[in-house]
């Protein structure tokens, strides 16, 4: 028995017909079913043979495989539209998985970032490529969380010198500029847009200023490029002074310090898309630099006190966190809102501490990792029983270190509070 023919999974561009191939012509032509967004099929609409059944795909994309499986199985030909290249951030990855490559044909068309890129005249290998084209989250606001659909575009502006940008009608390019503004990137891009590719009004938005930006509107469809103005701040990833974190005053060092700080990050053993909660987060120390650390992954922190709170978004926004969601109130609340974490550090409990020993190991992640700091012996006391209680593996490191201090024309060493440092691993079932 023959297979069936392949699926031909054709990019097409605003230009519709005209812009096709032969081969995309001819496989259009002689499909009994064609899938696609209703806007590409209209593209063909004038072309189509009317004995040929045409499905739109849009808000059941998750049926588009077994429609395409279910035809081909009829020994009826099918062909599906998408936009542009449909292996970038389109629908072509998502087909394969499901069907198999044996049962897909693909024949992109250039990708819409691609002719954007062209018709900006900028070069395009090094950009970083993101995709806003999602669910509408609304604007952008400090301490959001992955699930917004920014998030990928304001986290790629931490790192990157070049991004472009697949955007949405509701994610749309004025809406990025302000979501950059907000994040503290507002001097460090320039955006260009380049609207309603291949159609006789293409129009192109070239290097505006974010705030212009944010204050304009924009046809759709399109894409945003965004270039940096100068090279990201080469700031340390790890090893804050502790004077460079903003603290309660006006009595300083409620702060965990550098020493207890590094050897704590150490035994998180955070890896770059680790998610981390940061329990009592104080000014925020132990959690900014998690978040540096784990660059792809989050951090969730709650704070109780309004001040200290205050100080750990101040640092937030000074460090350009934007992977770091602060919630100012007291554990336990707020956490069964948070995913399963990777890591957490308990910086302070505010006399809750076994009940969050015992949660934290229920929702910690296998091989994941708790890390407490201690300065007072019934806190250790309390905390290792706990774990003992829920018969986890755990280690205690006492650290007492001193800092050199001028005396005369000398200098000393001051010793600091020792602080226990207590690790404890969840194993894996």
């Amino acid at each position: 028995m023959n297979s069936p023919e392949p699926c031909a999974l054709i990019g097409i561009l605003d230009d519709g017909w005209s812009g096709l191939g032969d081969t995309a012509r001819a496989r259009l032509l002689e499909a009994d079913l064609v899938i696609g967004a209703q806007r590409t099929l209209d593209l063909i609409a004038a072309c189509r043979p009317s004995r040929v059944e045409q499905r739109t795909m849009d808000g059941q994309l998750g049926r588009v495989p077994e429609w395409i499986r279910t035809a081909r199985e009829a020994g009826r030909s099918v062909a599906v539209l998408a936009t542009g290249d449909p292996l970038c951030h389109g629908i072509g990855s998502f087909l394969v998985g499901k069907l198999g490559p044996d049962a897909i044909d693909i024949l992109p068309a250039a990708s819409t970032l691609q002719l954007a890129f062209a018709r900006l005249k900028k070069s395009w290998p090094a950009a970083k490529v993101v995709s806003v084209h999602s669910r509408d989250a609304g604007e952008w606001l400090t301490g959001a969380t992955p699930d917004h659909g920014l998030y990928p575009l304001v986290r790629a502006a931490a790192e990157h010198t070049l991004i472009g940008a697949f955007t949405s009608p509701e994610n749309s390019p004025d809406r990025i500029a302000r979501a950059l503004v907000t994040a503290g990137h507002g001097d460090d891009f320039r955006l260009s847009v380049a609207a309603r590719l291949a159609l006789p009004d293409e129009t192109l938005f070239a290097n505006l200023a974010l705030a212009d930006a944010a204050a304009m509107h924009f046809p759709d469809p399109n894409i945003v490029v965004l270039e940096r103005l100068a090279p990201p701040q080469h700031r340390a990833t790890f090893g804050f002074e502790d004077a460079d974190f903003v603290q309660r005053a006006p009595e300083k060092g409620l702060i965990t310090k550098q020493e207890a700080r590094a050897l704590s990050l150490a035994k998180l053993r955070l890896r770059p898309d680790s998610l981390v909660w940061d329990i009592g987060a104080g000014s925020g120390s132990v959690g900014l630099e998690a978040a540096r650390l784990a660059r792809n992954g989050h951090v969730w922190a709650i704070e109780k006190n309004p001040g200290d709170a205050a100080n750990a978004r101040e640092n937030a926004q000074r460090l350009r966190a934007s992977n770091y969601t602060l919630i100012e109130g007291k554990a336990p609340a707020s956490l069964d809102t948070w995913p399963d974490p990777d890591a957490v550090f308990i910086g302070g409990s505010g006399g809750e501490l076994a009940e969050l020993v015992r949660l934290i190991l229920a929702r910690l992640a296998p091989g994941g990792r708790l890390v407490m700091n201690f300065v007072t012996l019934e806190n250790l006391a309390t905390a290792t029983a706990a774990l003992n209680e829920a018969g986890a593996a755990w280690d205690v490191v006492q650290l007492q270190a001193a800092r050199s201090q001028p005396i005369l024309d000398m200098h000393r060493l001051a010793a600091q509070n020792p602080v226990w440092i207590v690790s404890a691993t969840k194993e894996s079932p």
